[in-house]
């Protein structure tokens, strides 16, 4: 190998090394491109925003919580599309990771441009160029809260929040990633679910999902992984959107478990499910939580 080539070689190299990390500001300003791109349409379908603004939370979040949020605008986009005759699209996944950064957040945030701009061309709407804003200084939490504008936004758009079929679908996932982690440990697992409570309330079950949390936490504490508090996601009116969104910041945590102990299982996808109640989805939360409760401790796979 001549000398030329060796130096090409050593100066692709250092320069993967020295490649560019996206911040959470640069991210943001493809947030604000993805709201007007969603805003243009309501406005071409005559929708109005809301006049109640969307809380904005105010919670120390980390990016896989963000990437998770976008999983979640995915989801409301394919709802977009069957709505109007076109085929679903499955959301990108991904391998469990115990860091995930802001890179990863701006792909995703491309490829949600990407669909609204599919989207407008498939339904004939008329193109529109938006120019680009750039914002400093912004965190993950600066990020989310626009992602949940966005997530809002959408649900104006397919008239009306996720019904409780879409949150079963993803404590189905929560229940198989669980499910894949106590096998992984070798743990035994004998629970049963319990009777269905036709008392619960998307309140109720959102409190199961809060338990569900702080074990994960407790157990990313007790293992020195970094974690969430996320106490501020707590309100008094609670709908099926907001359970759904908290099961996404359940399965977005349990990666953090998975990628500790090594297993490298992507989330499954689950089957779509079609006729469920809230009252089924409470007795899947509740059946997910007594599965987690099993682990006392995490044991790290060994390389």
């Amino acid at each position: 190998m001549s000398q030329l080539i060796k130096l090409l070689l050593l100066l692709v190299f250092f320069s993967s090394l020295n490649a560019k990390t996206i911040t959470p500001s640069e991210v943001y300003s493809q947030v604000i491109l993805i709201q007007k791109e969603l805003h243009s349409i309501m406005v071409y379908y005559n929708i109005k925003d809301s006049d109640d603004k969307v809380t904005q939370l105010n919670v120390i979040l980390k990016p896989r919580n963000v990437w998770q949020k976008s999983y979640e605008i995915m989801i409301k986009i394919n709802i977009l599309r069957n709505t109007h005759n076109l085929p679903s699209i499955k959301p990108v996944n991904m391998t469990p990771v115990l860091h995930l950064n802001p890179d990863l957040v701006y792909e995703q945030t491309q490829r949600i441009l990407t669909e609204l701009k599919i989207f407008k061309l498939r339904l004939g709407l008329p193109k529109q160029q938006f120019d680009e804003e750039r914002f400093f200084d912004k965190t993950p939490s600066d990020v989310f809260n626009g992602l949940n504008t966005i997530s809002t936004s959408l649900d104006l758009l397919n008239q009306g929040g996720l019904t409780p079929s879409f949150v079963f679908t993803e404590n189905m996932k929560v229940y198989d990633d669980i499910s894949l982690i106590l096998n992984f440990l070798e743990i035994e697992d004998k629970t049963i679910p319990r009777l269905k409570n036709k008392n619960a309330t998307p309140y109720v079950t959102f409190e199961t999902g809060m338990d569900i949390l702080n074990k994960i936490k407790y157990l990313q504490i007790n293992s020195g992984l970094d974690f969430v508090d996320f106490s501020g996601f707590r309100k008094k009116k609670i709908i099926p959107s907001d359970v759904f969104s908290l099961t996404q910041m359940i399965l977005a945590e349990l990666q953090t478990i998975k990628a500790y102990i090594g297993l490298k299982a992507i989330t499954p996808h689950a089957a779509n499910y079609k006729t469920k109640t809230p009252i089924e989805v409470d007795q899947l939360m509740s059946w997910n939580l007594r599965k987690l409760n099993l682990i006392q401790s995490l044991k790290r796979r060994k390389e």
